[in-house]
């Protein structure tokens, strides 16, 4: 397939899948989950309450054409009782704790989350007849960080400095031990995928620099930054579940010699510092870039991060589409139209349109 085609779901093969997709109710997960509806496919979605007000998942009303189940992942009966309800051809696991100073904060928390809960979802499609595909989503921060800029590759060590870090390089070799234990002598397609930084509208979180930045623009405020000197492979959320897709497409279409795990990001000329984002955004909704920079005493968190994408973009065909200035023109208007009245779910999808018509 070549390298510079840019590929997109299909929505022949998603009509009316079976579709298990976790973390429904984050940011990431509300867009996958409104997509998806959007290609035909028939989405049960397990996740914990959206815990940001507002929430995409509740201004979207993403849950009017879904099945949607509020649960814990730990909660072995609760997840078995999914699993079962659902009876999923396609699983995307995207539910997380992904917030990296709240794991530092509540380091078992996160841990038994991305990685026991993890497992627990694994265990139970074990029981699954007709299960093709799952898709586990870690992160870009899986490997062994040296700070030293180099973009990582799929060959590259797992490892983690910090307990966010670590849980997902923990997910990656508990989703690998499933595949070779269990799912891969059914015939069941199991691979990771590790996203680079997401942006785009809807993002309600705290500690993410885009939401950062518009909480401080809607109130006035100075926005505080503590590494504006920070590079990460930042790329639109609309990209980053392309690739999920067509990943999770090809898994059961296409061959088994496609690779199990593979980064999703932007080209290097994307990989923008944190104090750029900042002022791009800024000016975009006040017209001006007022910041401060706050260092954080005992900050962990690695100055340089990146990935090479360029396995994905040869094995599936896919690229990033929203780059350059419409990374950031595409995000800003979502929030914009926000301010204005404009309805969450038809501006949502009216992006999702424009984005498969580029």
């Amino acid at each position: 397939m070549a390298a510079d085609r840019s590929v997109l779901p299909d929505p022949a093969f998603w009509r009316n899948k079976r579709v298990l997709l976790t973390g429904h109710t984050g940011f990431k997960g509300s867009w996958a989950a409104l997509w998806l509806t959007k290609l035909g496919a028939k989405v049960t979605g397990f996740a914990l309450p959206p815990d940001t007000d507002p929430s995409l998942f509740d201004l979207a009303k993403v849950g009017d054409e879904i099945t949607s189940i509020v649960g814990d992942l730990r909660d072995r009966s609760m997840v078995e009782s999914v699993v079962a309800r659902a009876q999923p051809q396609i699983v995307l696991h995207l539910a997380a704790q992904p917030i990296v100073r709240r794991a530092i904060a509540e380091p078992v928390d996160t841990i038994s989350t991305n990685v026991l809960g993890t497992a627990m979802v694994l265990d139970a499609l074990r029981a699954v007849e007709g299960l093709e595909a799952v898709l586990v989503v870690t992160s870009d921060k899986v490997y062994a960080n040296d700070d030293q800029g180099l973009a990582f590759g799929e060959q590259d060590a797992l490892g983690g400095k910090d307990p966010y870090s670590a849980s997902k390089a923990a997910a990656e070799l508990i989703t690998r031990a499933f595949a070779k234990s269990y799912f891969e002598k059914n015939g069941v397609k199991v691979a990771t995928a590790r996203g680079g930084n997401v942006i785009g509208g809807g993002d309600y979180a705290m500690d993410r620099i885009v939401p950062d930045i518009v909480r401080a623009a809607t109130r006035g405020e100075k926005l505080v930054l503590r590494m504006p000197q920070a590079t990460r492979p930042w790329q639109h959320v609309l990209d980053c579940l392309c690739g999920y897709f067509v990943y999770a497409q090809q898994l059961v279409e296409e061959r088994d010699a496609l690779p199990r795990a593979l980064n999703f990001g932007p080209k290097a000329e994307q990989h923008l510092t944190v104090g750029a984002i900042a002022e791009t955004v800024l000016r975009s909704l006040t017209g001006e870039a007022r910041w401060e920079h706050v260092p954080l005493d005992g900050n962990i968190e690695m100055t340089t991060l990146a990935v090479d994408s360029s396995k994905a973009r040869q094995a599936l065909g896919w690229s990033d589409r929203l780059t350059g200035d419409r990374l950031l023109e595409w995000t800003t208007a979502w929030y914009r139209a926000i301010s204005q009245d404009a309805d969450a779910r038809d501006i949502t999808l009216q992006q999702i349109d424009r984005y498969t018509d580029l």
